[in-house]
């Protein structure tokens, strides 16, 4: 069947695989969403909901290595099966909580595992397996399922919200993730020898011996040794700490309380997710024709500087523009970190090792979350949390810088080749 095929078969692994990236995505979104609701109905503090956030974001920062690992194991169909229903039955489990503690296992730990499983660590895999021409480029179309997460989702969750409450917000996110299943299930291959093909710009002989010499995977106390490894989740844990963490948590709070309209933000929202695509997209590109690192120092940059304007931010036109620029390297930052992960440890071991680098990120995505919510109700408002990410932004921008350059660097250094 699949000979008959007018395109390679890979493209509708992409697809299917962007649109589980997607509906997972969307499913990352609804702590802004529901935070007031649950201040309202519960009487919960803010720093309190913030630190059951924080543990999922935690959790989904492992659940991003376990997948990697198990990926090695298993393959990719597997995991995703099992990522997507673990999510949905933290989802529908949420919907009979009435305590903390509820919120923390359902949300927090289930979910929490779900979506990280399922995330950019996986389409990281997926995207080597499948492709061995413009792999970053795909590698950015499979970030950019979080950004359209944000684009699509969040302006109908803030609506669906408004008209029906929390708990319609996170039936909505279960049944999109529901339907994620069958595509998987009955379209996802592990590999293109699977179904008699070879990745997409996989010439034959030359790339069978190099992906012979590299099918190896490196093992994680020989990756932890690397100074690269450190620099890379370094950076990766203040990339996590100045987006999911601090801006997806609390944005749209502090935009609330700033006396943003719920239609400006949510369209603010929506322009911030499409620029991310737009980011995202031109960073795979890029990120296969430049120095990823200096390209890395560029985004982190950009973004604190950014950040430094956030709060003196008091309009429209100003959030707006934020929204436009920040919304920019977002998740732009993948490619080049994928690639330089691929280019130092292997490509076999990029399930893995990128995974632990990704962990990094979501523990600063969890930091943030929860101090965000506690300079929130120290200071009676979030301007400390982003000067503090904009100082953190800058210096990932010179961790990046430090990263050593060279294919397979630590793999020469193991071999001796």
């Amino acid at each position: 069947m699949t000979r008959r095929l007018p395109f390679h078969y890979a493209y509708i692994i992409a697809a299917v695989t962007f649109f589980a990236l997607l509906a997972s995505a969307g499913v990352r979104n609804a702590p802004a969403v529901i935070i007031k609701p649950l201040e309202a109905e519960f009487g919960w503090s803010r720093s309190a909901i913030s630190l059951a956030i924080a543990v999922s974001l935690i959790w989904f920062g492992l659940g991003a290595p376990l997948g990697g690992t198990l990926v090695e194991k298993f393959g990719p169909k597997r995991v995703f099966l099992a990522a997507l229903v673990v999510i949905e039955i933290g989802l529908w489990g949420m919907l009979a909580f009435t305590t903390m503690l509820g919120l923390h296992f359902f949300w927090g730990i289930v979910v929490g595992i779900g979506t990280g499983a399922a995330t950019n660590v996986l389409g990281a895999t997926i995207a080597i397996r499948w492709f061995e021409k413009h792999r970053s480029f795909v590698v950015g179309i499979f970030s950019a399922a979080s950004a359209a997460g944000q684009l699509i989702f969040l302006p109908a969750l803030i609506s669906i919200n408004a008209n029906d409450g929390w708990r319609m917000v996170i039936e909505a996110l279960a049944l999109a993730v529901l339907a994620m299943v069958p595509l998987v299930f009955f379209l996802l291959r592990d590999t293109p020898q699977e179904m008699g093909l070879r990745a997409i710009g996989d010439a034959g002989t030359h790339h069978q011996t190099a992906n012979a010499k590299l099918g190896k995977s490196l093992p994680m106390q020989i990756a932890i040794q690397s100074r690269d490894f450190w620099l890379l989740s370094a950076s990766f844990f203040i990339c996590g700490y100045t987006t999911n963490g601090l801006i997806g948590t609390h944005l749209l709070p502090h935009a609330v309380e700033h006396g943003f309209a719920d239609v400006v933000t949510a369209s603010a929202l929506s322009l911030m997710g499409a620029m991310n695509i737009i980011g995202t997209l031109a960073s795979g590109w890029l990120s296969d024709r430049y120095d990823n690192r200096i390209l890395l120092a560029m985004y982190y940059s950009g973004r604190a500087a950014t950040l430094l304007l956030l709060p003196f931010i008091g309009d429209s036109i100003g959030l707006f523009g934020f929204a436009f620029l920040y919304g920019l390297d977002w998740v732009a930052t993948v490619p080049p970190t994928v690639n330089l992960t691929s280019q130092v440890f292997g490509k076999a071991s990029v399930g893995k090792v990128y995974g632990w680098i990704f962990f990094a990120h979501m523990v600063g995505a969890a930091t943030a979350a929860y101090l965000g919510g506690v300079v929130r109700e120290t200071f009676g408002d979030y301007t400390f949390a982003f000067f503090s990410a904009a100082a953190l932004g800058f210096m990932a921008a010179g961790f990046s810088l430090g990263v050593k350059r060279g294919e397979q660097r630590v793999w020469a250094v193991v071999t001796g080749e």
